[in-house]
């Protein structure tokens, strides 16, 4: 749909834990996110949204809610003349093959940023980032210290700790400095893998919001199958914030919590002495969804 020069689209971003690694549903071959332009004939957005990504990937949808409506003037050179107005969508599901027509693919969070996955320490790459981040920040003297501050602030420099919540801050700040190629860089210097116009900024504004949100609401649980180990549960968990937990303190948190129960059954597929299986209890999911649930994250 059209209004004056307004090109109002929707845009989804399908997220999974797959093995332990966060992923996400494009099209293109790993290029693009699945989406579409709002049309007179869609009873509403979130129907709108759920016709598109069905044709062009396949993919059955469970949760769903809005993320953010972007609205940039040069978001996209497909609309000469007007404006792309993007009405993103965030939902979780449980990865499945995807045979829709717009060449889907899964592909993980971190091919895209690959600075962001703290699993096994500080990934190497952030020291090229916050080195030509530093020349960035020393070619304009005028703004120099406040660069600085700012690289510090969001890439957990000096005597600021790492933030994982700060996705969008990071990415928005590389693209600012042109160390991707959609700001330009060359793709010899660009940092992480590209995607079209601005779906590597949706994706990471989708990012950004469930790392914060598995703070305070159980949508972890749209992730995991219907029975799982306490272990997997704290791997969907870390997979997602990009850092390991303190075990002892995440069980106890989830017990304190009575997010979940025990089947009775158990299962031996972890390689060690046989774990008790658990599945999450959906009254107390209810109530915990109105009143917050906190997950305990490890800044170490």
């Amino acid at each position: 749909m059209t209004i004056g020069l307004a090109h109002a689209e929707l845009i989804a971003v399908l997220s999974a834990v797959t093995r332990e690694e966060p992923r996400v549903m494009t099209i293109r071959s790993g290029d693009a996110l699945p989406s579409g332009p709002f049309e007179l004939g869609h009873r509403s957005l979130q129907a709108g949204l759920r016709e598109w990504v069905r044709d062009q990937t396949g993919h059955p949808l469970g949760y769903l809610e809005q993320l953010y409506t972007f609205a940039d003037r040069d978001r996209t050179q497909e609309n000469a003349g007007g404006r792309t107005i993007s009405i993103s969508y965030l939902g979780l599901v449980r990865e499945q093959a995807a045979p829709g027509a717009g060449k889907p693919e899964w592909h993980g969070w971190y091919e895209y940023f690959p600075w962001e996955d703290h699993r096994k320490g500080r990934p190497d790459v952030l020291s090229a980032i916050t080195g030509r981040l530093q020349d960035w920040a020393d070619a304009e003297p005028t703004h120099r210290e406040h660069r600085r501050r700012r690289i510090d602030f969001t890439f957990g420099l000096q005597d600021a700790a790492w933030n994982e919540d700060f996705t969008l801050q990071r990415y928005e700040l590389m693209y600012e400095a042109g160390l991707v190629i959609e700001a330009g860089c060359a793709s010899g210097r660009s940092l992480g893998r590209q995607m079209f116009a601005d779906h590597r900024r949706i994706l990471a504004t989708a990012i950004a919001r469930l790392r914060a949100k598995i703070k305070y609401r159980p949508v972890v649980f749209e992730l995991m199958p219907e029975k799982f180990t306490l272990l997997q549960l704290q791997r969907t968990v870390e997979a997602l914030a990009g850092l390991t937990l303190h075990k002892p303190n995440f069980r106890r948190l989830i017990d304190q919590q009575e997010l979940i129960e025990e089947t009775g059954e158990m299962t031996t597929e972890t390689g060690g002495r046989p774990a008790k299986l658990f599945r999450y209890r959906h009254a107390v999911l209810e109530e915990r969804a109105l009143s917050g649930s906190k997950l305990p994250l490890s800044r170490n």
